[in-house]
């Protein structure tokens, strides 16, 4: 199924091709978590984190799990302080490419609230170890912070705003993937209507969001009351082979304090923009139930009693998409002209195999995608600053692949309930077709050319 939902997306064009981004920009992934989360991979260590980063081309990583005890005690004794707030790895003398940490962590907060149980899942950020371990000891006192990277705890979001005001000077709070309908702050089955209903008095400290990968920037400026926030994106990755699937770009001084004014400003020219999923290819963009096939629009949805599911009459779970809808304002996206971008992006090893027609654990993938980094130097670089004729002399295939994302014309099928979505760049006969196009001596620039 194609399905398009916001045609009006500020399209990115890409700068002249160069080895590295311009000076003073990086690229920001600030929500991962460290092997002591559950489900995440023992490979999520900090130099393993370091690794694929410099693959990906990102510049600053989140910490994640700040929480945890035993990674806390890692965080200490493996990174060093650096610029003002950034950490670098202690063991990495090369320092090359740059590469640097930010202090983080995730709460599940579970609590009762106006008669619901709310289950919000918020992102805490803090510039030195001093103000992560105040934080520590207070959440000690509430709660389980050992058994998992991300601790449940059954304190309100509010509260959990007023642990960070109080005890880490520069520190902030985001709400996590705001959307999604289990654990988070707008999310359909448990959420809330509003920032303010959810902090409260304190609401006046919340100055970002982070969309999710079922959402981007554009589906969020269909709701008014969401205007004068910062929209993030970040992987929330369990394995470091994930990261910067969605990620953000900031211009502006390489340091802590200078990233957070980024965000307050919320301006291009110091927030540059974020890098997102196809929106449909989250995991909760559409309406459905997983366990019988069902995947619903909004629309379809409503036209159901209750939600109820049509082959086995229990709820729906209500997606990103829908719930989106129902708070909107706005029938298309209103944003300021110096709005940060919106760079919609498939990770190369999607599109490599796409072109394979293979799995992405391939060993062919793998194959290609290195070789395709030891060109491009970075997975961003390619994607998103490589002139097509560029990568065309690597192969016209994927050139023509990254020139159709940029100009987002690709094929969506939309995750719901858990499963992930599908995004395509080719009909399914078409690159049999193109492939042996391609191969004809003298044929492919003629036909990127037209195909393009």
């Amino acid at each position: 199924m194609q399905y398009t939902v916001y045609n009006h997306v500020q399209r990115f064009t890409p700068p002249p091709f160069s080895a590295t981004m311009p000076a003073m920009r990086y690229i920001a992934d600030l929500h991962i978590h460290s092997p002591y989360s559950r489900a995440t991979s023992p490979e999520s260590t900090l130099s393993g984190l370091a690794a694929w980063g410099r693959k990906k081309g990102i510049q600053v990583i989140a910490s994640g799990d700040f929480t945890h005890p035993a990674w806390f005690n890692t965080l200490e004794h493996q990174l060093i302080a650096a610029e003002p707030g950034f950490f670098r790895l202690a063991a990495d003398t090369s320092n090359e490419p740059l590469l640097r940490f930010m202090l983080s962590a995730e709460i599940s907060c579970i609590y009762k609230r106006h008669g619901r149980t709310r289950k919000v899942h918020n992102l805490l950020y803090v510039p030195d170890l001093a103000s992560a371990a105040r934080i520590n000891a207070r959440l000690a006192a509430i709660g389980n912070i050992v058994s998992d990277g991300r601790p449940i705890l059954g304190l309100d979001s509010r509260d959990l705003l007023e642990i960070v005001l109080e005890n880490a000077p520069g520190g902030f709070l985001v709400p996590a993937h705001i959307w999604t309908p289990w654990f988070s702050m707008l999310g359909s089955k448990s959420g809330f209507d509003s920032v303010e209903e959810c902090f409260g008095d304190l609401s006046e400290h919340i100055f970002a969001l982070e969309t999710g990968l079922s959402s981007d920037p554009e589906m969020n400026r269909l709701v008014s009351s969401l205007d004068k926030y910062a929209l993030i994106s970040n992987s929330d990755c369990h394995s470091p082979g994930k990261l910067g699937r969605e990620a953000n770009i900031f211009d502006t001084d390489l340091d802590y304090h200078a990233l957070v004014a980024a965000l307050r400003e919320n301006r291009r020219d110091s927030f540059y923009g974020t890098v997102e999923f196809f929106p449909e290819e989250g995991k909760y963009h559409f309406d459905g139930h997983r366990n019988c096939n069902v995947c619903l629009s909004p629309s379809e949805s409503m036209q159901l009693r209750d939600y109820a599911c049509p082959v086995c009459c229990k709820p729906l779970t209500i997606g990103v998409h829908h719930r989106v809808s129902k708070l909107a304002d706005r029938n298309i996206p209103l944003k300021r002209d110096d709005a940060p971008l919106q760079i919609s992006a498939i990770p190369l090893q999607e599109i490599i195999a796409e072109l394979l027609s293979v799995g992405t654990a391939s060993k062919e993938v793998a194959r290609q995608y290195l070789q395709a980094l030891e060109l491009f130097e970075s997975e961003f670089n390619l994607l998103l600053f490589a002139p097509a004729a560029e990568i065309a002399q690597l192969s016209p295939l994927l050139a023509l692949a990254i020139e159709r994302v940029r100009r987002g014309k690709v094929i969506r099928k939309p995750g719901y309930d858990g499963e992930y979505g599908v995004i395509k760049v080719f009909e399914p006969n078409e690159l049999k077709q193109l492939t042996a196009d391609v191969t004809r001596k003298g044929r492919w620039l003629e036909l990127f050319e037209q195909q393009r």
